[in-house]
């Protein structure tokens, strides 16, 4: 008999890899063999493939079946491999078509009764597949809308293994299923693409509605400290709605990530995503982990969008010092023994905290209860290191009065209006570069580059430098943040009330 290839997808990361699925059967004692470095969900592929071939009227061939995943060097986890394996080896008798097979990359997860199922990541798959040259793609039926995302694929729905098999010429009816036909595979529930409340219901806070505009236009990290119910939430949640919409590119890597979380992805969604994860989360839960399989954290879901740590100082200090590599590189890489997967990490982030234990410290009227040294401790829990790498260290105090009708003065529309005309004055100045933000922008570049700082203006940066209120790196913040003022100002260069206004941002004091 002939060897039957077929194909199917291997994520590591959001990269995906083809895998030729070989089948070949022998003469010898029955039997059925997967080789080619699986793990143990797909090693478990067997009984999965001999019960749903069995149950579709498709049983397999009574000899020694081997089945091979090339290239065998490359590991390969998860279910998503069942559909590939399946009929590759209903094949080996000639029942189908190989040169239908050959031509078709196959994804999806076999039911006992032949049914097959929903599984995570279709989108990257799908895109790595019509990448490699292989457009015409089979997958479970729910994850159809997901899969028709990718541009230039040829995708083909199905819902049992039967009516897979059938469209390599196979002849066979489709089994009875329990419910009398064959049902759609359950998909995990998809999040509602909701829109971020707007910035107009802040009241009393019209500094710090500003400074989150100005961290907005230029993509700066933000820390927020205050008492609670002074807004720090209020604020981080309205930050998605004033960014720039998303564009093809960010929006499909957005939703990459997402289908690889194991969420069902139905279109693309153009709001910047918004990530709050709970400050007793783990280290894996924030940059991702596994042991076999890397699945992203709450740092690549937050890609393109915005990460938001509240109550940070609760946070275990070593979760929050692995934000800095990073913060500075822009992608998460998770190194497991065979294999590194890498996701995107290129987010905006913000930090809340209160002032001490109680929240009352330095609070007008407040009480605080704490002691300097636990006033102290607290805030020392946020490493010099991570602080350094903040642009905008905001103080907030509470409201107290509400100065209007119970409304702010700024609307999320009109704050995403001056975002928008600040963003694009700084991607025609950095038209030539790889970068497109004034937070991406490097230090060096601002510094030696005909853009560094000029006139008063750097030597009033520079005499900050000078009395150690600033270091290299939060030099080279403060003179993107006086880059971002100037674009929303509407003006060619900074100025040097753009640079103390930086700098106050960055340290609370005066230039």
């Amino acid at each position: 008999m002939i060897v039957v290839r077929t194909w199917a997808v291997a994520l590591t990361g959001l990269a995906g890899a083809l895998i030729e699925v070989e089948a070949d059967i022998t003469q010898h004692r029955p039997d059925f063999r997967l080789i080619g470095m699986p793990d143990k969900a797909l090693g478990e592929a067997v009984r999965r493939v001999t019960n749903a071939s069995e149950n579709s009227g498709l049983a397999l061939p009574d000899r020694r079946l081997t089945v091979n995943l090339s290239p065998a060097s490359l590991p390969k986890q998860g279910s998503g491999f069942d559909l590939a394996v399946a009929l590759a080896a209903v094949a080996t008798d000639g029942r189908a078509d190989p040169d239908s097979l050959a031509r078709t990359v196959h994804i999806g997860e076999l039911g006992l009764d032949g049914r097959v199922r929903a599984v995570p990541g279709v989108l990257p798959a799908v895109l790595a597949a019509v990448r490699a040259g292989r457009p015409r793609v089979v997958v479970p039926w729910s994850n159809r809308a997901e899969a028709e995302l990718v541009t230039g694929a040829e995708v083909i729905a199905v819902r049992t293994l039967a009516e897979a098999a059938r469209l390599h010429g196979a002849d066979v009816d489709d089994p009875v299923l329990a419910g009398g036909e064959a049902p759609e595979a359950a998909a995990p529930a998809q999040a509602p693409d909701e829109t971020p409340p707007d910035l107009s219901e802040v009241v009393g806070q019209d500094e710090a509605v500003e400074a989150l505009v100005v961290a907005a236009a230029g993509g700066h990290h933000l820390l927020m400290s205050g008492p609670p119910g002074a807004g720090k939430t209020m604020l981080a949640r309205r930050l998605p709605g004033i960014l720039p919409a998303l564009d093809d590119a960010a929006a499909l890597e957005v939703a990459s990530v997402r289908s690889l979380s194991g969420e069902a992805v139905t279109r693309l969604g153009r709001t910047p995503p918004f990530e709050s994860p709970h400050h007793s989360a783990t280290l894996a839960a924030l940059v991702g982990g596994g042991s076999r399989r890397a699945s992203p954290g709450a740092v690549a879901r937050a890609s393109r969008g915005v990460l938001f740590l509240d109550e940070v100082a609760e946070a275990p200090r070593s979760v929050l010092d692995a934000l800095r590599q990073p913060l500075e590189s822009g992608t998460i890489e998770i190194h497991r023994a065979g294999f590194t997967a890498r996701f995107p990490a290129r987010f905006q982030l913000v930090l809340a905290m209160n002032p001490c234990p109680c929240g009352e410290f330095g609070v007008a009227g407040g009480v605080c209860t704490c002691s300097p040294a636990e006033v102290r401790r607290y805030a020392a829990k946020i490493s010099g290191p991570l602080l350094d790498r903040v642009d905008i260290d905001l103080r907030l105090a509470r409201v107290s009065r509400l100065g209007g009708p119970g409304r702010g003065r700024t609307t999320t529309a009109a704050a995403r209006g001056r975002v928008d005309a600040a963003r694009e004055r700084a991607a025609e100045r950095w038209r030539d570069t790889p970068w497109r933000t004034n937070a991406e922008v490097p230090g060096t570049w601002l510094r030696e580059s005909p853009h560094r700082l000029a006139g008063e203006a750097r030597r009033t940066l520079d005499g900050a430098l000078e009395r150690g209120l600033v270091t290299l790196r939060a030099y080279d913040r403060v003179a993107r943040v006086s880059w971002t003022l100037a674009d929303l100002a509407g003006r060619d260069r900074p100025e040097v009330a753009d640079v103390g206004r930086a700098l106050f941002l960055k340290k609370g004091v005066a230039a």
